[in-house]
Order: C-alpha cells, then structure tokens, then sequence
C-alpha cells in the first residue's frame, strides 16, 4: 500500500467505537531499516489548550491496528491508554 492511499482514511477505534482523526492530520513514524511504518500520531483535536500548553498527541502503535479499509483504519485501544504532551 502507497503513503498516499493512507491519507484520506478515518481511524476508528474498535474497542469503543469512537473516532480518532484523520491519516491526512496525523504524522508517521517510521522504521526506515525496516521499512515499515511504527506508529501513527495523531495531534488533539480542537480546544484551545495549545495555546497555553504543550501540545498533546495519541501515539497508536502499529501493532494496534487491525485494519486497513477502503475508508477507515481500524485500531484498537482500551480506555487505559492517555494522550502524551509533546515536551518543547
């Protein structure tokens, strides 16, 4: 699969249902010897504690994913699992 087939697709959280964002919003980390991707982030959406604060992200690993649809992306993350603040 292209990079730029990814982009346009919604991630959707399998445990609750919920929707994460967008690929096109998120940044990839990747593992170039690998040459796979690791992990996606995806930036907070919306508020205005960017302002104030240091940004917060949701890092969902690779390993979360479950699949990769015509439309979406479906992951699954439990409730445990928090945002990060992004340190300046």
């Amino acid at each position: 699969m292209r990079l730029s087939e990814l982009m346009g697709k919604e991630i959707i959280n399998l445990y609750d249902g919920s929707r994460l964002g967008h690929i096109g919003d998120a940044d990839l980390v990747l593992d170039l010897a690998g040459g796979t991707i690791a992990a996606i982030v995806l930036p907070v959406r919306g508020g205005w504690m960017p302002f104030f604060g240091s940004r917060q992200e949701l890092v969902i690993p690779w390993e979360a994913v479950h699949k990769v649809g015509t439309e979406v992306v479906v992951v699954s993350l439990d409730p445990t699992y928090s945002r990060r603040r992004e340190k300046d």
